[in-house]
């Protein structure tokens, strides 16, 4: 099936707008830095990129707005929202040829020894010399995410290697189309943003494994845990273990990321067009609706972090800290009857042996990393503090 064409007529007046003068255009497209209306060579510091439309395309940010507004209606009326998507340890999983390991030859030389799974979800792209893995349950992740979704393709990787994972993801063009965005196709090159995409921010939700390239959209993301399971992505991150191809096993179908992400776009999307906002749609934010879904996770939960975390991992500790409350947790600096979580990573502190006393719960961090990803409070014993531990 060929690649859809995108006809750049639909973003662009009739001709008889050329009959306007130079100084009347408003400038709305540009190819390069040539106005397609007026043809006025012009500064591109009020347009933004969108080479993932149109090679050189820019269109003006009054422009974009309209664009959304638009767009946002239709989505309305089809009850969807937008979603966009990161590839690499979201979605999938790359390595170059030249870094698979010894412990993953296997995937190369016996592939026809391979479990059907696997070997229906694992690809080697000879023309850019990789090996890639989907991530287990996503191709139901987005057939259904689909049905309530206007999906996007956004990553830091070059345009090439991101339309060959497009095709893995979506060989018939069916969730995608052209909407498959890679570095240089719009104005960032070190970070992402949502200025690009022609959906409304309020109405737009992100799944990445990267906090910091979203700088400005952080109230829109959906923290993804990384999916590792080559070699050379462990090495990547500075994970001194072996890769899930190296221990020949793999993330969870039903229980793994990308199962349990589905529930929380689904839980958000239930929200967003819940009968008692039929009448007033245009004024709902999914940012709004996911913090309200996220602080449900550990609600209830009152937290007091030990003294060899707060006084010796003070960065960790913030950041800790900070991921407790977005998680509905209340943090303490008081030992007093209302806390229910000593978090700890060694059990001979004092806070430590004051919750042994008073039946307290005594957590490692990882239980709060944990509910983080998995949207609901694990079970404690899961996360024991030793004396050792560190």
């Amino acid at each position: 099936m060929k690649k859809p064409k995108v006809e750049i007529k639909a973003i662009v007046p009739p001709k008889s707008s050329e009959f306007a003068t130079k100084n009347m255009c408003s400038h709305h497209a540009l190819l390069g830095e040539m106005c397609m209306q007026c043809r006025m060579i012009l500064d591109d510091k009020f347009s933004v990129k969108n080479g993932y439309i149109h090679k050189n395309l820019r269109l003006a940010k009054d422009e974009i707005s309209l664009l959304r507004e638009k767009d946002f209606k239709i989505m309305l009326r089809q009850k969807k929202l937008y979603l966009v998507l990161d590839l690499d340890h979201t979605l999938l999983n790359s390595t170059r040829y030249n870094d698979i390991t010894k412990g993953e030859g296997h995937l190369q030389g016996q592939r026809d020894t391979l479990p059907d799974a696997l070997k229906s979800s694992l690809f080697s792209l000879d023309s850019i010399c990789t090996m890639t893995k989907l991530r287990p349950f996503v191709n139901t992740f987005l057939k259904e995410a689909s049905k309530l979704f206007k999906m996007y393709i956004y990553t830091m990787g070059e345009r090439v290697y991101a339309l060959k994972m497009a095709k893995l993801l979506d060989p018939d063009y069916t969730y995608f189309k052209s909407r498959v965005i890679a570095r240089g196709d719009c104005n960032l090159s070190d970070r992402k943003g949502l200025d690009v995409i022609l959906g409304k921010k309020s109405a737009t939700l992100i799944l990445d494994d990267t906090q910091t390239v979203w700088k400005e959209n952080k109230e829109n993301l959906i923290l993804m845990e990384r999916y590792h399971f080559f070699a050379s992505s462990c090495k990547q991150f500075g994970l001194n273990s072996n890769s899930l191809a190296e221990l020949r096993i793999d993330e969870s179908e039903t229980e793994g990321a990308l199962a349990t992400v589905l529930k929380v776009l689904q839980r958000i999307h239930s929200l967003f067009f819940g009968l008692e906002h039929e009448d007033n749609l245009e004024s709902q934010d999914v940012r709004l609706l996911l913090k309200t879904v996220r602080q449900e996770v550990l609600k209830g939960c009152e937290v007091i972090f030990s003294s060899d975390i707060a006084n010796t991992f003070k960065d960790e500790h913030q950041r800790l800290l900070e991921m407790a409350e977005q998680l509905g947790a209340r943090c303490s600096t008081e030992l007093d009857s209302s806390v229910t979580h000593v978090v700890s990573i060694n059990a001979g502190t004092h806070e430590s042996y004051w919750a042994m006393q008073e039946n307290k719960f005594l957590v490692h961090p990882g239980w709060i990393e944990a509910a983080k990803y998995t949207w609901q409070k694990q079970p404690e014993e899961n996360f024991r503090v030793s004396l050792s531990q560190k």
